[in-house]
């Protein structure tokens, strides 16, 4: 099975990703001004033999595709993502853990924006749509996500709906929508809350909605229609971690 390589910016998300799993990094570039602060990275990178360098700026821009480095560059080796087996889930719901659930976010800047709020309120579990249309980790959304798809364990789903209606029995499956939601977005519920959002244009699929246990949807004020869609998780996300089934 051939492994995707995916490049971490930033010394906060390469260090997260060390901490985690140091032999995922393959390859480590960095600039004069970084390398004083990497020096336990690049020990235990020289004694798996994998592949470390000093390089100028322009080249980690070129390694990176990003003027937005950090200064540091780490490429990675990620296994395929699978989908979740429902009894992982059950077992998830038992201890009460939260579940993040993306039907077809598109913009990686926006998944990983998700994913860094999601990580900051104590996420561990993402789940993602298996669809053309939906963004999966990718160098952009780990270099927005700061250190938080570290956190994160990801999976796919090829029918999110079918997936919904599976894991109603143990997960109060709460969908989030621009309009005709619920305006009370207090998560009070005896079980843990699996909270799921929308494509940034078209929001949740009619039959994702349809298995939804409730629709909630965040009160304006009407000066703008709509909040954008990692501005909404992030609230909506506080308000899980308020419940207390969730922090258990």
């Amino acid at each position: 099975m051939r492994l995707k390589e995916v490049s971490i910016c930033g010394l906060s998300a390469v260090r997260s990703r060390f901490e985690s799993d140091p032999l995922s990094i393959k390859r480590l570039f960095f600039t004069q001004d970084i390398a004083p602060q990497i020096g336990d990275i690049c020990r235990t990178l020289a004694e798996a033999r994998a592949a470390y360098r000093c390089v100028e700026v322009e080249d980690l821009e070129r390694i990176s595709g990003s003027v937005h480095h950090g200064g540091i560059v780490a490429v990675i080796e990620r296994e395929p993502f699978r989908p979740p087996h429902l009894e992982e889930v059950r077992e998830w719901a038992s201890r009460g853990e939260p579940l993040l659930i993306l039907d077809c976010i598109g913009n990686p800047h926006n998944l990983g924006a998700i994913v860094r709020s999601a990580a900051f309120f104590g996420f561990t579990k993402l789940i993602l749509a298996d669809h053309p249309l939906a963004a999966l980790p990718s160098d952009a959304s780990y270099r927005v996500a700061a250190g938080g798809m570290e956190c994160m364990e990801v999976f796919i789903v090829r029918h999110m709906d079918v997936f919904l209606r599976d894991i109603r029995a143990f997960y109060d499956v709460v969908g989030a929508s621009t309009e005709g939601g619920s305006p009370d977005i207090f998560f009070s519920t005896r079980k843990p809350v699996a909270l799921v959002l929308g494509n940034e244009e078209e929001g949740l699929a009619p039959e994702v909605a349809d298995e939804c246990d409730r629709l909630v949807t965040i009160p304006g004020c009407g000066a703008v229609e709509s909040l954008n869609v990692s501005a909404a998780a992030a609230v909506l996300l506080w308000e899980c971690t308020r419940n207390p089934v969730a922090r258990h």
